[in-house]
């Protein structure tokens, strides 16, 4: 029986799950919709949990997973041209190069090994994805398939295989997958290198994309129902399979949790169960260190470790492309790939060649650990899931729990190396100066000692174990914005740990204070909402207030300027008016509303101010990191380099035609067919809690969010279980035919929340059609 998409009433059930069949079915399931096309899918085992989850996914996104498992194969050349693009951890990069890199870099013999440790749910849970999304495929005929991918040979059934590949992308985002080009163009000297497509630098770490997001957590000293309650706010990507998808899992008692997972990743990223809800943040932790490689004089492809030889692995890689096959070599040692960047001092020489050893490689833990958390009845179960398997691989964690205890923990898959082995193995000088501001670690790979320290009882050799890096539990509340551990609570500092792990006592970026201003506003009542506990709707409107930190601390500074420089002249030599400007700023909300007026002004002007840190007038203070730097100079000079900054913001937009006083929401908007759906908040780099970031597309005449605020929520506990206000902001489909692929983008716009519907008896109230059964 053929299943029909979008039907009101449907149920599938193949040959072996027909009654008076003599064998069971493998898999069963039931799936109900509700509002907003949310996915309630209950099973007996992980094997029909992920059966479901995976038919439930091809329904709405088949096109967004069918195309990663292309890009994870090795095979958009072939399919989409070697010129096309791609995204790989967080950066376009051509299809050419991201088939070089997946075929030669990832070695599914080991992750087939890891996955074999793997726990027997999680196995179960991964081969039934595979049996759900390839039953969508064969219940799906090709030309009824969304416009996107219809009919194309690109979408074929997966295996095992493909899910470990995507899985092990996913992983190494932060870490290998960021040296893509760089571990491409890897050459010994006697051979020609390889042409890089794009100019080689040192790679630019996850919150350089502007990755990011906020995670609070209230404990019962500070909450209204004294339980715990969380804001997870994380800033991803609204395009490409890492975007979120909302959905609830459950099999009766074992699990009940609902949530968010990343495109293509079974099981729950993000969410709650009725004792505990959590949340995840990019870390400032290094997932890699670089090793020195001291090379064999007689052949560059040798190295000595305690002056013995060791050969460098070879690989040839083959990718075919629509003008015929290309071939690559990859080097390899027992550390990692070898890696280029030789304008930071980082070639491959006769003498000397570098390797990276990544920590989340082959990091099938990360499957056990999510599974683990979803069954969890407290953060310190939570905190101790993470230490035990060690399989969180770039993100803090943040969690709240009913009984009033809120978590921080920054454990995750990351070298053990201490500042003490770092400076004892500093190889040569230009290799161990990119541990400064780049904070990229080299280590001698020339003396075994110098190799990660392992530690008794980890589960991973090499790897950080979870009581040498930082977390904490308190009753108050914890909170971080991809700054470091350091003021998880700006009341009690966090030591130092090892600089792999990140820095204390630096400048913190604007969100971090915004999200630490806004708390500590609301314990003084000094916000105007009434009382000084925090609540659901309070935490809900302390995000969505979308106040522009930037501006309430040098707006006024700013705007001094304009007295003085009533014009300036841009680099172009353009002479500009800046009184129309200055009076739209003066005026402007300092919101990131869609009804404010100046917000994009102010954004392109502060783009453009921020490049200069000699212009703040109270410098960064250690001691008082939450309310430094603050204030501008405001001396002729620059007053002067602020109104050419305000000249450059002006200048911009007229060149792209947008009016300097046009309502933020009117050039800021997600396009949705025919639609310019208004989106309000802004840059994190701003101090906008509600991190929006968006570039300007001429074709649309506007700025197009990109990434910012995905899935947001608010959760805490009463008598039942969980409380959860919600809102997915770019919706759950990529397919311009759902009904999905804008409702909550429109709910978003407005402010709007969901009011997730957790208990059975909400879920049947909220059931936008028939319960769909499927076994196999």
């Amino acid at each position: 029986m053929k299943t029909i998409r979008n039907s009101a009433a449907v149920a599938l059930v193949l040959a072996a799950g027909l009654a008076g069949s003599a064998q069971a079915a493998r898999y069963e399931v039931e799936i109900v919709r509700t509002k907003y096309g949310i996915p309630h899918i209950t099973a007996a085992d992980y094997g029909g949990l992920g059966y479901g989850q995976a038919y439930a996914f091809a329904q709405d996104n088949v096109c967004l997973i069918a195309d990663k498992i292309v890009t994870v194969s090795g095979e958009r050349s072939r399919h989409f041209g070697a010129d096309g693009l791609t995204t790989v951890a967080f950066a376009e990069i051509k299809n050419l190069e991201s088939d070089f890199f997946f075929k030669g870099a990832l070695d599914i013999v080991a992750l087939r090994a890891a996955f074999a440790r793997s726990s027997k749910d999680y196995r179960e849970l991964v081969t039934g994805y595979v049996a759900g999304y390839n039953r969508f495929l064969r219940d799906t005929p090709s030309d009824k398939l969304p416009e996107p991918c219809r009919g194309k040979d690109w979408v074929r059934p997966i295996s095992v295989d493909d899910m470990l590949r995507l899985n092990e992308e996913r992983m190494i985002q932060a870490s290998g997958g960021a040296w893509l080009r760089q571990t491409n163009a890897a050459a010994p000297p006697s051979a020609a290198a390889p042409k890089p497509m794009a100019a080689l630098d040192l790679p630019a770490p996850a919150e350089t994309f502007g990755l990011g997001s906020n995670g609070w957590a209230f404990g019962r000293e500070v909450t209204a129902n004294r339980s715990g309650l969380l804001l997870g706010n994380p800033h991803f990507p609204w395009e490409t399979t890492n975007r979120f998808y909302e959905l609830h899992l459950t099999i009766p008692g074992k699990t009940d949790v609902m949530g968010v997972t990343i495109a293509g990743a079974p099981g729950m990223s993000i969410g709650f169960n009725k004792d505990v809800a959590w949340t995840h943040t990019v870390s400032t932790d290094r997932h890699f260190t670089l090793f020195e490689l001291a090379l064999d004089p007689a052949d560059p492809t040798a190295y000595l470790v305690d002056g013995k030889r060791r050969q460098m692995t070879r690989k040839d890689v083959t990718v075919e492309t629509p003008t015929g096959p290309q071939t690559r070599a990859y080097y390899s040692t027992h550390y990692g790939a070898v890696v280029v960047v030789p304008q930071a001092g980082l070639g491959w020489s006769a003498k000397t060649a570098f390797a990276i050893r990544d920590a989340n490689r082959s990091n099938l833990r990360s499957g056990d650990t999510w599974l683990a958390i979803t069954r969890a009845k407290s953060v310190g179960e939570i905190k101790a899931i993470a230490s035990r398997t060690l399989g969180i691989p770039w993100v803090n964690t943040i969690a709240a729990d009913r009984h009033g205890d809120a978590l921080y923990a920054d454990i995750t898959a990351t070298p053990n190396v201490s500042a003490e082995k770092l400076k004892a193995c500093a190889p040569s000088a230009p290799a161990a100066a990119l541990g400064g501001l780049a904070r990229i670690y080299v280590l001698d790979g020339s003396r075994s000692a110098c190799d990660w320290d392992v530690a008794a009882g980890t589960v991973a050799p090499g790897v950080m174990p979870g009581d040498a890096m930082p977390s904490v539990i308190r009753t108050d509340y914890v909170a971080n914005s991809n700054d470091s551990f350091w003021l998880a609570n700006p009341r009690a500092p966090l030591p130092a740990f090892s600089p792999l792990i990140g820095p204390t006592a630096v400048v913190q970026n604007l969100r971090t204070r915004s999200g630490i201003v806004e708390i500590e506003r609301r314990q003084a009542s000094a916000d105007g909402l009434e009382g000084t506990t925090f609540d659901v709707e309070k935490v809900k409107t302390m995000l969505f207030w979308n106040r522009n930190l930037a501006a309430d601390l040098y707006l006024d500074d700013a705007l001094k300027a304009c007295a003085t420089n009533p014009t300036s002249t841009t680099a172009a030599g353009k002479t500009v008016d800046l009184a129309t400007a200055c009076a739209i700023l003066a005026k402007w909300d300092r919101r990131m509303d869609n009804d404010s007026v100046g917000a994009m002004l102010f954004v392109e002007f502060w783009r453009l101010a921020e490049r200069n840190p000699t212009l703040f007038a109270t410098p960064f203070d250690p001691a008082d990191p939450v309310n430094t730097p603050r204030g501008l100079k405001t001396d002729a000079d620059s007053a002067a380099k602020l109104a050419l900054a305000l000249a450059g913001a002006v200048d911009l937009m007229e060149r792209q035609s947008l009016a300097l006083d046009a309502p933020y929401g009117s050039v800021h908007f997600a396009v949705r067919g025919e639609r310019k759906i208004p989106v309000h908040g802004g840059e994190g780099q701003a101090g906008v809690l509600n991190a929006q970031q968006s570039r300007f597309v001429p074709a649309v005449g506007g700025y197009v969010p990109y990434h910012g605020s995905s899935y947001i929520q608010v959760v805490t506990f009463d008598a039942l279980g969980p409380v959860a206000d919600a809102v997915l902001s770019y919706s759950q489909s990529t397919d311009p035919a759902s009904p999905h692929y804008a409702d909550q983008t429109e709910l978003y716009s407005k402010k709007g929340w969901h009011r997730l519907p957790f208990h059975k008896a909400d879920i049947a109230a909220e059931a936008i059609r028939p319960a769909l059964k499927l076994s196999e």
